[in-house]
């Protein structure tokens, strides 16, 4: 399951439209999971796990973990904050494991400063990526000299905990999250200009499929990689709205064939279905097709 960390210029395009909570003391929830079209699962003994319940949760995903059986799924395993009386247990199980049944990433909750991610890094199980919740003001103000950790650590992405967030900011959880929008977009520029990978918060309200859906294309819009979900009903949305769509797989396939062309060799703007475009469209729209293969390769696996 392990795989070494990933830099922004050579790692493979991984799908990562879905992340999906499974809470660790639901042993149904971790069976199910398996079958559920998420591209990453969260498997979770933090929020989603009551107190006296942690113990049974640790034991019941390591032992999910070492049965296997999840495919091309992308495994991580949210512990519990380093300060609780569980966090540390929770990593100590984790490299007890047998390096094959290791999770791909363990995702650490408020992460704020530089030196949470050392005390983190020491104990990380070898080969696995570390992922930070970001989730507090002070993180906010943190963002950039977090996501620079990427350059020399196993951290490899970001993940939005917009309900912790709006908590500390005492903001409304408002349609269009305009309170929240400063913070996102802080994260999402540290989260590109260091390589990151970058996943919007939940969205709470299962019953609002319309107002989950603007939320995902917001996300999508802003440039997010995906998007951390709480119930296996907003998968099949989700995936959809941060795939590319038929019409932008078509157009993708148009302009990197163009320039690729022998005629035009050299030449840094062409006229494409109608539309000027210029070598900077070319190199997003290999992105476009790298991820619509590599969704395709996910499915297929």
């Amino acid at each position: 399951m392990t795989s070494e960390k990933e830099t922004s210029d050579t790692k493979p395009i991984r799908p990562r439209r879905s992340a999906l909570y499974m809470p660790g003391a639901n042993a149904r929830a971790l069976e199910k999971a398996r079958s559920l079209d998420a591209d990453c699962l969260l498997l979770d003994l933090e929020d989603a796990v009551a107190p006296d319940a942690k113990d049974e949760a640790r034991t019941q995903i390591c032992d999910a973990l070492r049965d296997g059986g999840y495919g091309a799924r992308e495994l991580v395993v949210r512990i519990n904050a380093l300060d609780t009386p569980w966090g540390t247990d929770d990593l100590a199980a984790l490299n007890a494991l047998p390096e094959a049944a290791r999770p791909h990433a363990v995702l650490a909750p408020k992460v704020s400063r530089v030196d949470e991610i050392d005390e983190l890094v020491t104990d990380l199980p070898q080969g696995c990526a570390l992922w930070i919740m970001v989730e507090t003001p002070e993180a906010i103000f943190n963002i950039e000299s977090l996501a620079a950790r990427a350059a020399d650590s196993p951290l490899a992405a970001f993940v939005m905990g917009t309900n912790d967030l709006a908590k500390e900011m005492r903001a409304a959880l408002a349609k269009g999250r305009a309170p929240l929008m400063t913070a996102l977009s802080l994260t999402l520029l540290a989260a590109r200009r260091y390589g990151l990978t970058i996943l919007d918060g939940v969205f709470n309200d299962i019953a609002d499929e319309e107002g989950f859906m603007a939320e995902c294309r917001q996300g999508a819009d802003m440039g997010f990689d995906g998007k951390t979900l709480i119930h296996p009903s907003q998968l099949a949305m989700c995936n959809a709205l941060f795939a590319p769509s038929e019409d932008e797989v078509a157009q993708a396939r148009d302009v990197v064939a163009a320039f690729a062309a022998p005629e035009n060799a050299g030449k840094g703007v062409l006229k494409i279905n109608g539309k000027m475009t210029e070598l900077l469209h070319r190199d997003m729209a290999a992105r476009i097709l790298a991820i619509a293969e590599a969704i395709t390769a996910r499915q297929e696996a």
